[in-house]
């Protein structure tokens, strides 16, 4: 039987706080490209989109290769891609410059986090959500880091020192060139449960685009929060800069905190259920972001984020055990989709910005996390009461 490996969980999880940390601070930075360039909020959008698509639409052919052979290459070798597009961005002298370096760090995210999701459920053993959770929470405290790292950079060093930044990425490669053998994986087999829980193709797919759908809701409402409170702190209440990324920074430190949080409850009680509690309670919080002040501000938007991030590792071990003789593929669908949906809703309120300005963009928010929630409770999961028994059984 497969034993929970907490040291290899670890070495992948630095990895994804090397690689999200990026992803996380390319919002956060748009206002001063936006400046530098002269960019209209749409543009700006468009920016972020195509860094999404390009990391979102090939990650299932990255997954496909992980399911079909090693590709332990894909570790190193994305996470270096993803630091070396995001850290030229101060060199872009145009708008083409800046969309083509933001491609590449694109292509970097989706080229480590299908091989990375698959090589993490192998060291996860039977308890599967809170393993997974303890890789996930690395690309939950990355996304946390970028926004308040890259402002502060910029605060204190200017907007071309951002190569600063390629630090986390040299070190993560290093570490995981010389502790390769932490990370080999053997020939993975689904376990006998996942393989007899699926209850038939048909039941499996109808499920996955219930899930995937739930996932592009949850993570439109994630990045039209990251790009969007600078915005609206920054140029339209012309506030600090660094007050703007703090806000952005406890959003999704409260994520980083609620994967750890949320995976646990999850396994016991099951994985359904927390998908549709989290979505609840994130339309119920949601309002209360734009009517509160202060530290009560800090505190809503901490547990606003908590609750929203913390069904990340639960949908990729929903895709998982739908579909457990192609985890890779899984995988490369249930996050590509999620990085890949943020920026389309990121340009569509960007379009609301544009036309009607950002205290409308804010509000239009709130119907995002409502409808994931309605979807969220039409959800049929063949595996959900099997997955629950079988853990339960094993301690989990």
């Amino acid at each position: 039987m497969r034993k929970f490996n907490f040291k290899a969980l670890l070495l992948l999880s630095c990895g994804h706080v090397a690689v999200d940390t990026f992803q996380g601070a390319l919002p956060a930075i748009l206002p001063f490209l936006k400046d530098n360039l002269s960019l209209s909020y749409t543009m700006a959008g468009m920016i972020l989109i195509v860094a999404n698509i390009s990391s979102s639409v090939i990650q299932p052919l990255f997954g496909r290769l992980a399911d079909r052979k090693d590709t332990y290459i894909l570790l190193p070798l994305g996470a270096f891609l993803a630091g070396a597009g995001f850290c030229t961005l101060p060199l872009a002298r145009n708008y083409l410059m800046v969309v083509l370096l933001a491609a590449v760090s694109g292509m970097g995210i989706a080229a480590f986090h299908p091989a990375a999701f698959k090589t993490a459920r192998f060291f996860t053993g039977e308890k599967m959500a809170t393993g997974m959770s303890v890789f996930s929470v690395g690309g939950n405290a990355g996304m946390a880091l970028g926004p308040i790292l890259a402002l502060s950079v910029i605060h204190y060093r200017g907007f071309s020192s951002l190569w600063w930044m390629a630090s986390l990425t040299i070190l993560f490669v290093t570490s995981v060139l010389v502790f390769r053998r932490t990370v080999a994986v053997p020939p993975f087999a689904p376990p006998p449960a996942a393989k007899a829980a699926t209850g038939g193709p048909k039941a499996a797919h109808r499920a996955l685009i219930v899930i995937i759908c739930v996932i592009i809701l949850r993570t439109w409402t994630l990045y039209c929060v990251i790009t969007y409170v600078p915005f609206y702190y920054i140029n339209y209440l012309r506030g600090n800069p660094i007050f703007a990324g703090k806000l952005v920074s406890l959003f999704l430190l409260g994520g980083a905190a609620g994967t750890l949080v949320g995976s646990p409850l999850a396994d016991r009680f099951g994985h359904r259920f927390w998908l549709r509690f989290s979505m609840l309670s994130d339309a119920l919080l949601f309002p209360l972001v734009l009517w509160t002040h202060g530290p009560v501000l800090f505190a809503i938007i901490t547990l606003f984020g908590l609750m929203l991030v913390s069904t990340f590792p639960i949908t990729i071990v929903m895709g998982q055990n739908l579909f457990p003789h192609s985890t890779g593929v899984a995988s490369g669908f249930m996050s590509g989709f999620a990085i890949g949906a943020g920026g389309i809703g990121v340009t569509l309120l960007g379009v609301v910005a544009d036309h009607f300005g950002v205290p409308l963009a804010m509000k239009c928010i709130w119907a995002l996390p409502v409808t994931g929630f309605v979807l969220a409770m039409m959800l049929s999961y063949p595996v959900a009461e099997r997955v629950k028994s079988n853990l339960a059984a094993a301690g989990g």
